[in-house]
């Protein structure tokens, strides 16, 4: 026997409309590329995002065509991720933090049809262009009155103007809730980047899950700063959430320095925000420098790297704000566990409480944790015993676009996470370690098998390990070490200057190291774990 309730399916339009419906004069403010300040409501929003999905038609786009977003936060990056999804496209956030070479090639395997980007954006547009092999259009998200007179992008399209003549009316059509909806790719940690394919039905539940209480806590009275970027698991479905139960939004658009954060904190009532712990060492340098003070803001997520237990500490008992340490990936959309107390908390001592509040925290319904030992076998959540850790869920993924990396689920729907972890009694994780080699600096992901490959390249070089190291801001930086050829004499200079012209600004080594040889495991791999005990007393220079 089957239930009488309604079988209506959960589409992300639905969100702006139940925004501009309910919360219909509720502000989104953004500051903008161009540098003013720009605000108007949900209202708006609804109806700019309904000209975007009619530009599209009009371009030609169709449902399941994908459309890529090189932009930072704001009310036009908004508009896109409901008017391209609610049309029935998908809408690929792109990070333009990454080199041109990961960008095209992401593009290319994304297959965009058009690409809309920033106003700062469009000269690393221009110089890629070529290479982006589907490309139909580029869209520059402003108006005609700010658009470089000297830009030589082909045909290039403004924002503004394709909405100008469009009357806001469009219809949004009812189509199947596991039609996908966006798309983001991993940072390529081995190997190239592979897409994660999210739906509408997963975005809904996501959003539904990480407002709940125990999670992110969001209401109508709510005033949300997501200094996360837009192009980073969608700003950790923060544009979505917000939405769903009204709270008014402030984007932060490029500027995320300490002054102008604060400065709009302060100024719009912020209450909440979320970011990687680099920001968050920008701004609290800022607000100590000039004895400066928080007025509304009561919570900060931090996620992306551990946060360090000093800024929890710090932004408790100096600025009155809560930290809300959170752990998740772009296979999880990215919400995996936020750290909140329980009522028991109360009665125990501080510094206990405290150690509680290192850990990742516990998972919202929705998502199921285990931790398995190398054969697979479960092990106890007694905070003690660690292990692979394993996640299923409605908004985790099954598998990657296109079928990258074959199946990756195990024993029929747990996706392993590649994090090593403890769970204890009380559903609180904790990572203790990365199954993987990668390097976590400011929050983004660094690829040691990347920048191996790009040493190697250097004709001076026999061999070439990476390895992360603490640093007090990044959290981890890239150490390169160097087994040299017989004979040659590179050094430091000579292999910075090398690379510099291989990767990313951001990726290069803070120091390299040369060594006489590096160790290898039976299998012929560089033995990693060997390297992090040679380097363990290690110090970056200053």
């Amino acid at each position: 026997m089957f239930g009488l309730m309604q079988d209506r399916p959960l589409l992300i339009q639905q969100l702006i409309e139940h925004a501009a419906l309910n919360h219909g004069d509720t502000e989104i403010v953004s500051r903008r590329v161009e540098g003013d300040i720009h605000r108007y409501t949900y209202r708006d929003a609804r109806v700019r995002a309904k000209k975007v999905a009619e530009a599209l038609v009009a371009l030609g786009i169709a449902p399941g065509d994908r459309i890529g977003t090189l932009a930072w936060n704001g009310y036009r990056h908004f508009e896109l991720y409901y008017g391209i999804s609610g049309m029935g496209a998908v809408c690929h956030t792109i990070n333009p933090r990454l080199f041109p070479e990961q960008i095209a090639y992401i593009v290319n395997h994304a297959e965009d049809r058009l690409l809309f980007v920033d106003l700062n954006l469009l000269p690393a547009v221009e110089k890629l262009l070529p290479e982006l092999k589907t490309v139909r259009h580029v869209v520059a998200m402003t108006d005609r009155a700010h658009l470089p007179k000297d830009c030589k992008i082909p045909n290039l399209l403004v924002y503004e103007d394709l909405l100008a003549d469009k009357p806001g009316t469009y219809e949004w059509p009812e189509f199947d809730e596991r039609t996908a909806s966006s798309l983001c790719y991993t940072s390529g940690t081995t190997g190239n980047p592979k897409g994660v394919l999210y739906h509408h039905r997963s975005t809904l539940l996501h959003a539904y899950g990480s407002a709940l209480p125990d999670t992110l806590g969001l209401s109508a009275r709510s005033v949300v700063l997501p200094v996360v970027p837009m192009f980073h698991v969608n700003a950790w479905g923060l544009p979505y959430s917000a939405a769903l139960v009204g709270a008014k939004l402030v984007f932060p658009g490029p500027a995320l320095d300490g002054p102008s954060l604060y400065e709009l904190f302060e100024k719009e009532g912020v209450t909440f925000t979320a970011g990687v712990p680099t920001v968050w060492l920008a701004l609290l340098q800022h607000m100590q420098a000039n004895g400066l003070k928080l007025s509304t803001l009561k919570y900060a997520v931090i996620g992306g790297s551990a946060a360090p237990p000093a800024m929890i500490d710090t932004f408790d008992k100096d600025f009155g704000v809560e930290v809300l340490h959170a752990w998740g990936m772009s296979e999880m959309s990215p919400l995996g566990s936020v750290n909140h107390p329980k009522a028991k908390h109360a009665r125990m001592p501080a510094d206990e409480v405290f150690a509680v509040r290192l850990k990742q925290g516990r998972p919202p319904f929705g998502v199921d944790m285990k931790i398995i030992d190398a054969s697979g076998k479960e092990l106890p959540r007694d905070g003690k015993a660690f292990g692979d850790l394993l996640v299923r869920g409605p908004w985790i993924t099954s598998g990657y676009f296109k079928g990258e990396g074959g199946e990756v689920l195990r024993d029929g729907n747990w996706f392993p996470t590649g994090d090593v972890a403890t769970l204890d009694a009380d559903g609180y994780m904790q990572i203790t370690d990365r199954s993987k080699d990668v390097i976590k600096s400011g929050g983004e992901w660094i690829s040691s098998i990347d920048l191996e490959n790009a040493a190697m390249a250097h004709p001076g070089v026999a061999e070439a390990a990476v390895i992360g190291v603490h640093h007090p801001k990044w959290d981890e930086r890239p150490l390169l070490i160097i087994h040299r050829k017989p004979d040659a004499t590179v050094d430091k200079k000579e292999l910075i200057e090398f690379l510099g012209t291989k990767v990313a600004k951001w990726w290069l080594p803070d120091d390299v190291q040369f060594v006489d040889a590096i160790p290898h495991t039976a299998t012929g791999k560089i033995l990693k774990t060997r390297l992090r005990e040679d380097f363990r007393d290690y110090k970056l220079p200053s």
